[in-house]
């Protein structure tokens, strides 16, 4: 069993990335808190991680409709908190790793017999969130989020490359989340086994902060 860094699948992820959101924003409060709404700022520098939600999964799928692609039942991301102001406001974070265990991973395409790995590349990535629980996942200036996804076949492994500018996620408070829906790749090299367009969805929870769920106001 291997585990490779990755974020946005993206990332994803990348990544994946960040907190949750509340329907206001608690006075006085940083836009990132630990243990409740409007509780105790999440300081510079602190480590932010989560794993996929209890019994979900990622999956990088051929359309924003289909079911056909990639899909892991195993992945976390990490993320470093950059700024955390007042609220309503926007904090940031630096993205710095997000794995997914190629073990739990399976490819339903036609020819393809299993994935050997999935790699975020181009980290770090930053996260922007905002009090209104919008999560924007950015490159650095001239990069793209780009994720590489290496599949067994008969002839062979094959390396398929993908790019998009951005992703944009959601948060949630109620189960410190953030869910990503359909943000579209697109191929930038790999055989004909590779599909066209990839649409990564993702739910990410708990988000934590040394152990305490984390928010947004």
């Amino acid at each position: 069993m291997r585990t490779r860094s990755l974020l946005a699948l993206a990332g994803t992820v990348t990544a994946l990335t960040v907190a949750v959101a509340v329907p206001a924003s608690a006075d006085g409060a940083a836009v990132l808190t630990t243990g409740s709404a409007g509780g105790t700022a999440a300081a510079v520098g602190d480590t932010l991680t989560a794993p996929l939600a209890g019994g979900t999964s990622a999956t990088l799928y051929s359309s924003a409709t289909g079911t056909s692609g990639v899909i892991c039942t195993s992945s976390q991301f990490n993320a470093t908190v950059a700024s955390n102001p007042a609220a309503p406001g926007s904090a940031t974070e630096s993205v710095t790793g997000h794995s997914f265990d190629s073990s739990s991973c399976r490819s339903n395409v036609a020819g393809v017999l299993g994935v050997s790995s999935i790699t975020v590349d181009n980290l770090p990535y930053t996260a922007t969130v905002t009090s209104d629980g919008t999560l924007t996942v950015s490159p650095a200036a001239g990069s793209t989020v780009q994720t590489t996804v290496k599949l067994r076949t008969l002839l062979g492994t094959i390396t398929c490359v993908y790019r998009a500018p951005s992703l944009t996620g959601k948060t949630d408070n109620a189960d410190s989340s953030i869910t990503f829906t359909n943000q579209q790749f697109t191929k930038s090299s790999g055989s004909s086994l590779c599909f066209a367009n990839g649409y990564f969805t993702a739910k990410y929870a708990p988000v934590t902060d040394a152990g305490a769920r984390v928010f947004v106001n």
